[in-house]
């Protein structure tokens, strides 16, 4: 399955520039694949494996090995910043979280490191947005047997990441994912600057 999920983040990425892997103890590997967007000056950064299995509500009393929602996660930044390459581990410790923490990913999450995504990066967490729009949901085949030709899957859905300052992530929690995307757009916010400062912010 995952090389379906590699796949559909070439198809719509391009080639993969390179990848890392890293192993938690207690989840499966994830790897974080580099795609270098010349023509734009942007570097994307995927992760590969979040999806291998489905998240599972941790209050649910049996976890389903098959259905559930799947998800990767896909960060962009502009090219040229010597360190945003060094945000490969805290990507994968996010991709590793559904596994590890018994987190469900979804839009408007909120996911803290709590430390810099990268060697002095003013950002520690990241605004899940909505998934789709970059790289389109991919449909999976059915498992086992069925009269009508197999059970479904939910499709892997790749969610954007919008890193945040603290102070953005503090307000947003107080007022709303809503009232921080609206603040962005209002001071036309460059959410891709690795090195930009806290959008102002009042209320």
């Amino acid at each position: 399955m995952l090389q379906l999920t590699e796949t559909a983040l070439t198809s719509a990425l391009g080639e993969i520039d390179a990848r890392a892997a890293v192993t938690f103890l207690g989840a499966d590997r994830i790897e974080v694949l580099r795609f270098a967007d010349r023509e734009r000056g942007l570097v994307r950064y995927a992760t590969l494996g979040m999806s291998a299995s489905p998240m599972t509500d941790p209050t649910a009393s049996v976890a389903d090995p098959q259905r559930g929602p799947r998800a990767e996660l896909v960060l962009t930044l502009h090219a040229g910043h010597p360190a945003t390459d060094q945000v490969l581990r805290p990507l994968a410790v996010l991709a590793a979280a559904p596994q590890v923490e018994g987190l469900v990913v979804t839009s408007d999450a909120c996911l803290d490191l709590g430390e810099p995504l990268w060697p002095g990066a003013p950002f520690q967490a990241v605004l899940v947005a909505e998934p789709g729009g970059l790289v389109p949901d991919l449909a999976l085949p059915p498992w086992g047997y069925h009269p009508a030709g197999g059970w479904g899957r939910d499709p892997v859905r790749f969610y954007p990441l919008l890193p945040m300052t603290p102070a953005e992530t503090a307000w947003q929690r107080a007022r709303g994912p809503q009232a921080l995307r609206e603040a962005w757009l209002a001071h036309g916010t460059d959410l891709r600057a690795p090195d930009r400062v806290a959008v102002p912010l009042s209320g």
